[in-house]
């Protein structure tokens, strides 16, 4: 079982009870085999282009874990479902919790730290701390619709 996100993005002109049947159709397929974890209703927001001719979107985050060949029958039902503007499934990582946010790494203030203690004669010695963080590992994106 892997576990997946699945952005969802839906025409705003839905009701509210065609929405929740488009997310109970994909929690049907993703409960026959594999186990629903949470779904965020991130609402209405505006777009940064119009899709369809629409400025806003109705936004759904489904968080879940299936095997592949589900994740295939979910694609290829949301592709073919009126209302659906734009999805994205992507594979979560297993380090990382969706359901926590991750804390701020504490090198971030070392520096900042010892910057207060020592004299700034020289500024060019100085290395900000965004460039010599690592940068996190992106999500892979596993299908994308649009």
């Amino acid at each position: 079982m892997t576990e997946y996100e699945i952005l969802l993005l839906l025409d705003p002109d839905l009701s509210d009870e065609r929405q929740a049947e488009i997310v109970t159709r994909i929690r049907e397929a993703v409960e026959r085999d594999g186990s629903w974890d949470r779904q965020d209703v991130w609402g209405r927001r505006k777009l940064a282009y119009e899709i369809d001719h629409k400025p806003e979107g109705f936004y759904h985050l489904l968080l879940f874990s299936s095997s592949a060949e589900t994740l295939d029958e979910i694609t290829r039902v949301l592709r073919i479902t009126d209302g659906v503007l734009r999805h994205l499934a992507v594979r979560r990582l297993k380090t990382s919790s969706a359901a926590e946010p991750q804390a701020a790494p504490a090198k971030a203030e070392e520096p900042e730290a010892e910057a207060t203690t020592e004299p700034a004669a020289e500024p060019e010695a100085e290395t900000p701390t965004e460039l010599t963080a690592e940068p996190d590992a992106e999500p892979e994106v596993v299908q994308e619709a649009g």
